[in-house]
């Protein structure tokens, strides 16, 4: 291995959490291609050089934008979806009805399928409970996909991708060659670039996060560390919503699977301070 590619995947585990091994370098090489032709370096020495005089440059932030994973659909394991409009949002909505409020996270949202997925489930669940406030915020680490996620704008390939035509002709209108999100819709939620590395001590207590296909990219130990945090942000009675085929074993003490369900996630009981906001 290469000094120059030790550093820079040095660089991305610790900005981003990535963790990419060795017989992946083909990988690194196609897609920083075009950023190294861009910036006019040479190879990964170059690169390395580059991002050790400034971690924080805008070729920082592109180079860790490109190698983000950013495999999504619309309603991407039904089972999920299911649980959620059966089980978790009446809950809740049960729960909170003093309030009348919720909070929702989806964490490394990509281009917006899932958060809107889970917009669509609200909606429909809302005709039950008029007057609640769901709030959706829909993060992810590169601004390229947030940009695209806000716009909201699909092809016929994306849309064919699990969402129902009933759901397409509801909740989105055809333009040209794209389908675009309805404004009631879109405004149900709120886009941010964020890193789940350095998730805010002061975001508050959270109801619902959806953190997905997200985990097994990162080593153990920043996956320890991103998990102790969504616990500390979620509320006493909150779930965490992970991947279906990601498992934590004993990363968390602070959380315990769901009874009913492998991939939800509740506070274990020790760690359950009342701390809803």
């Amino acid at each position: 291995m290469s000094a120059g590619f030790a550093q820079v995947k040095r660089f991305l585990r610790e900005s981003s959490g990535l963790a990419i091994e060795e017989d992946k370098r083909y990988f690194i090489e196609a897609r920083l291609r075009p950023v190294l032709r861009a910036n006019g370096l040479a190879g990964f020495d170059e690169l390395a050089l580059a991002l050790q005089r400034d971690r924080r440059s805008e070729l920082a932030r592109t180079v860790a934008e490109t190698l983000t994973i950013n495999e999504t659909s619309f309603f991407r394991d039904r089972s999920l979806f299911a649980a959620l409009a059966d089980r978790l949002l009446p809950r809740l909505f049960s729960a909170r009805a003093e309030t009348r409020r919720l909070r929702i996270w989806c964490a490394g949202c990509s281009t917006g399928q899932e958060p809107y997925s889970v917009a669509m489930v609200v909606d429909e669940a809302l005709r039950a409970h008029p007057g609640f406030r769901v709030e959706i915020l829909a993060t992810d680490l590169s601004r390229a996909v947030i940009e695209q996620a806000q716009r909201g704008a699909y092809s016929q390939f994306e849309v064919q991708r699990g969402l129902p035509v009933t759901l397409l002709l509801r909740h989105f209108t055809r333009r040209d060659d794209l389908w675009q999100v309805n404004d009631a819709l879109r405004s149900r939620v709120t886009f941010k670039v964020g890193n789940l590395l350095s998730i805010p001590h002061d975001a508050g207590s959270i109801d619902l996060v959806f953190c997905r296909n997200v985990l097994f990219y990162f080593e153990a130990e920043r996956r320890r560390g991103v998990l102790h945090r969504l616990a500390e942000v979620l509320a006493s009675d909150g779930r965490l919503v992970l991947g279906g085929a990601e498992r934590i074993a004993d990363l968390c003490p602070q959380l315990q699977a769901d009874p009913l369900t492998s991939f939800i996630f509740e506070r274990a009981p020790a760690s359950r301070p009342d701390r809803r906001a």
